[in-house]
């Protein structure tokens, strides 16, 4: 067991999670452990499993077999942004903190507008915000019943790289309050950059579980950028 699975109690724990659809291996005996604060990236070619595995962490499906250990509460935000387009910041926040049965609701809206950095957009129609404060909302959606645990499927899509590089400062932030967050990713810079931890999977199996450094020093030969390597890795096993 290195070092990072080592350091913390761990947030969340997931061990030996297969999934298959009609007849279809989506997952195949995935493992691994994320600690509070982690910044876990979650990468591989299409069709590798990353939205599977995210649902499955999310509660939204049930693994075939495998465990799953949840200390707390997890929040889930799916690549579409879930809004209503036609509310303002504040009703959607007003709307969703009621369906999550949030205690003090108000407090709730007050606390993800703060945290969001969204209180002067608070009276916006949704529709007429920029795709990067659509997706803030979204993920403050998913941060109103305070989740120990963060799942983002692809939240980049779409967005230019000036929403790209604010939506991430607001992540860091999450993560350095001590939220773990789990994300998949297409950009593979943003893993790289973002990510503490690398979970690469392919045709549905980890093939590999650790930082960029690691995945470098894993393929040798020289100097790779991490694109090349990456690709460069999963040739070698055979994806």
């Amino acid at each position: 067991m290195s070092g990072h699975e080592r350091d913390g109690a761990a947030a969340i724990e997931a061990r030996g999670l297969s999934k298959s659809f009609d007849g279809r291996a989506a997952l195949r005996d995935v493992s691994f452990t994320a600690r509070a604060g982690e910044l876990l990236a979650v990468i591989g070619p299409n069709g590798a499993g990353k939205t599977t595995l995210l649902s499955i962490l999310a509660g939204i499906r049930g693994a075939d077999a495998g465990t799953l250990s949840v200390p707390g509460e997890v929040g889930w935000v799916p690549q579409g942004a879930a809004l209503y387009r036609r509310l303002t910041v504040a009703e959607n926040l007003r709307l969703f903190a009621r369906l999550e049965r949030v205690a003090d609701v108000e407090g709730g809206v007050e606390r993800m507008l703060e945290q969001a950095r969204l209180a002067e957009r608070r009276d916006d129609q949704v529709a007429t915000l920029s795709g990067g404060n659509q997706q803030r909302v979204n993920i403050a959606i998913g941060l109103l019943s305070e989740p120990a645990v963060l799942l983002l499927d692809e939240p980049s899509t779409g967005l230019d790289p000036r929403q790209r590089a604010r939506l991430w400062e607001f992540v860091l932030d999450l993560a350095g309050a001590g939220t773990t967050v789990i994300y998949s990713t297409h950009h593979l810079h943003e893993a790289e950059r973002y990510g503490s931890r690398l979970l690469v999977l392919a045709d549905g199996e980890r093939v590999f579980d650790g930082t960029s450094a690691e995945l470098h020093a894993a393929v040798g030969g020289g100097e790779h950028d991490f694109e090349s390597a990456f690709v460069a890795f999963l040739r070698e096993r055979g994806h």
